[in-house]
């Protein structure tokens, strides 16, 4: 495998891995971040407080986004298989 091949492949990889992992993290940061507003503006300090909000935030980005993750996924792997071969030679 050429370097160029390599780093072809590394960089789709990088990419695909931001964008399956991207709506999930995203929501949860949105979460936490309006999580922490309310806790400034309430002057509620409780730590367990963030937890739920958090994981239902995460949760609902699943279901939402898990058909169009698998797609990306699975063009990933298929892209992969495909050039199997021309990536060992």
């Amino acid at each position: 495998m050429s370097p160029e091949t390599f780093l072809s492949l590394f960089r789709e990889t990088l990419i695909t891995t931001l964008l399956v992992a991207g709506p999930m993290l995203l929501s949860g940061l949105v979460a936490g971040l309006l999580v922490s507003i309310f806790q400034a503006v309430t002057s509620i300090h409780e730590m367990t407080l963030t937890f739920i909000p958090k994981i239902l935030a995460v949760a609902l980005a699943l279901i939402i986004f898990l058909p169009w993750m698998i797609a990306k996924l699975l063009d990933f792997t298929s892209n992969l298989l495909i050039n199997l071969l021309s990536y060992i030679g």
